[in-house]
């Protein structure tokens, strides 16, 4: 056993706990049960939810035993924490498909070897009860006075309002922990700040209907420094965990280009690497921030991590080869798809047009005269190759995989050129 709640201390990991003390002494006396709820609210989770996936994986190597929940019954109904308005439903179809493609995911972050961890949905103890059994075995433990009371509850009927189906999410989780604690002595649940008001009720629940002990952890929500939504693009679309919804080209890219600010919080919370080697880290983005040695260490764990060492190597070598510090022809086609997906880029179909076009078409310059000029100041590049005429004209041979020309304006603008096939 390492001290973990110090460990998740340090890291800025405990925003709030029922109580630290009788914590800590029972994570001390032996392996502890403890779970963590994923709705299926999507086809995938995102890095939002790596907070919640990492943290159960730091308490399953500080030798306790960890469950990941995936909320099959749960995510029928939507969870209003955080919510300006009422979720909408998905079908019971389209649920257990994505219940299936999450439990997949979380199964990946976590060792499911016996007595070490598993995975579980709550479908599988909600779905054989009657409303009647629900109302009388859970329900009549929960005052509708308090539950109105809550700031979540509250927020919503004080503005769009609030469905019964949603008013009754808080007994369904709480009704998990109680049947965790039941089935597997399950004493501690984790989650996100935001959760506060559900980890309680259940942890609640379990004192009044079996006269037994639990527990709730909860970690701080993940802000960015400048005021954006931390796990979205400028655009406001999300990084999933899921390569077929982002790929791991972008996702190493998110880590990497992590603001300043925000990398040493974002290594705490996220990377395995010991404080020593955060601290260091820590000193070197404050002596040499050019050199970006945070943000390269966390993209180069998290995509580790999430897509495996084999992609990884190949995002950074089609990171490099982009900015000419590596050879494109030896990208394979699908990585530099991705790569290119995430520049500026144009479409082009027929014969090739001219380099100064194709600059602009890009958006990399203003205009055509300005492409010209970047060429004339030996500032344009096809492929990383230096283009010093102004009428060239890359030619078919130029195409990599057959389709793609990676344009350079300077050190470190990127565009894309795509030949749409006839």
């Amino acid at each position: 056993m390492t001290d973990i709640l110090d460990d998740l201390a340090w890291r800025g990991l405990i925003t709030q706990s029922t109580d630290l003390d009788e914590l800590r002494a029972m994570l001390a006396s032996g392996p502890v049960t403890l779970y963590c709820g994923f709705d299926p609210t999507a086809p995938s989770l995102h890095v939002g939810s790596l907070m919640q996936l990492l943290t159960l994986r730091r308490f399953q190597q500080a030798g306790h035993r960890t469950i990941g929940l995936v909320g099959g019954a749960t995510g029928l109904i939507g969870d209003p924490s955080g919510k300006s308005a009422e979720r909408t439903l998905n079908s019971e179809e389209v649920v257990a498909g994505w219940v299936e493609r999450i439990r997949k995911q979380v199964s990946r972050f976590l060792d499911l070897t016996e007595d070490r961890g598993l995975i579980v949905s709550n479908l599988d103890w909600t779905g054989p009860m009657s409303a009647i059994e629900f109302l009388r075995d859970i329900g009549k433990h929960f005052p509708v006075n308090r539950m109105l009371a809550r700031e979540t509850v509250k927020s919503r009927l004080d503005t769009t309002g609030m469905s019964y189906t949603e008013f009754s999410y808080v007994l369904l989780q709480s009704m998990d922990f109680l049947e965790l604690y039941r089935r597997y002595g399950c004493r501690l649940q984790t989650g996100g700040s935001d959760q506060w008001g559900n980890l309680t009720a259940g942890a609640d629940l379990i004192r009044r209907v079996e006269g037994g002990s639990a527990h709730a952890l909860t970690t701080p929500l993940v802000t960015r420094a400048d005021g954006t939504k931390f796990g979205k693009t400028a655009g406001g679309e999300t990084y999933w965990l899921d390569p077929e919804l982002t790929s791991p080209y972008a996702f190493y890219q998110f880590w990497l280009n992590a603001d300043d600010r925000d990398v040493v919080t974002y290594l705490k919370y996220f990377s395995f690497r010991s404080h020593e080697e955060i601290e260091e880290l820590e000193k070197a983005t404050s002596e040499r921030p050019a050199a970006r040695a945070a943000q390269r260490a966390i993209a180069e764990e998290l995509t580790t991590l999430v897509h495996g060492a084999e992609e990884t190597q190949r995002v950074i070598a089609a990171s490099r080869a982009l900015f000419g510090q590596g050879d494109l022809g030896e990208l394979d086609e699908r990585t530099l798809a991705s790569a290119l997906a995430e520049v500026p880029s144009t479409t082009v179909s027929g014969p090739l047009p001219p380099v100064v076009d194709l600059l602009a078409a890009t958006g990399l310059v203003g205009s055509k005269s300005e492409a010209r000029r970047t060429v004339t100041q030996g500032g344009a590049y096809v492929n990383n190759a230096k283009v010093t005429d102004e009428a060239a004209v890359p030619d078919q041979g130029d195409l990599l995989h057959g389709r793609f020309l990676v344009l350079r304006r300077g050190k470190r603008n990127i565009g894309g050129v795509t030949v749409a096939s006839e």
